[in-house]
């Protein structure tokens, strides 16, 4: 029974970096199926939505809490390998005020004490338990907010850009794309 499970095992982790097919729109003959690992900016302008999730005391909030400075968003799992790789470089970037603020989404389905003890165990210490378990906010944010998935919102609330993929926070690469979400946001 153990050996037949692996392979499910595997699957699942494999598929937290994969995004399903719109009913009726299929993939191109050898096109890679779902968003590809980078930035897109096909969002660019669109308001945060007004899904709700739970905060770390397990009450509703949403992104319009956080109004007034620009907000990376984190969509992530416990049993997802590329969003556990990242979670450190989001705490670390949590830590450092950069003028942004980080929040971290669990998408997991479970009891919220076992993310609060994920969390722990990893010594994630500047990310509080978000958790988004009927998953409401990954819901209203599209079929390619994939895990992980992190996106930037300025000031004004309006989507700057979104990062499909994992990527190391406190890296250059990532400060510059952070560096967007301070600047004025455009008019038009």
């Amino acid at each position: 029974m153990r050996l037949l499970l692996i392979p499910f095992i595997f699957l699942a982790l494999l598929g937290c970096n994969q995004a399903a097919q719109p009913p009726g729109k299929e993939a191109a003959p050898g096109a890679q199926a779902g968003p590809v690992k980078g930035v897109d900016r096909s969002h660019k302008g669109t308001a945060a939505p007004a899904a709700t999730f739970n905060d770390p005391d397990g009450n509703e909030t949403s992104l319009a809490e956080f109004s007034g400075k620009p907000l990376l968003l984190n969509l992530w799992a416990t049993w997802c390998a590329p969003c556990v790789k990242e979670l450190p470089t989001l705490d670390r970037l949590a830590a450092d005020d950069k003028g942004v603020a980080v929040i971290a989404v669990s998408q997991d389905s479970g009891p919220h004490a076992s993310v609060e003890a994920f969390l722990a165990n990893h010594k994630i210490v500047n990310l509080a338990a978000y958790q988004d378990a009927k998953s409401g906010l990954s819901g209203a944010l599209g079929p390619d907010a994939v895990l992980p998935t992190t996106i930037l919102y300025d000031s004004n609330g309006r989507e700057v850009w979104r990062y499909v993929g994992d990527l190391d926070w406190t890296g250059p690469e990532a400060a510059r794309k952070i560096a967007e979400g301070a600047a004025p946001p455009q008019k038009g």
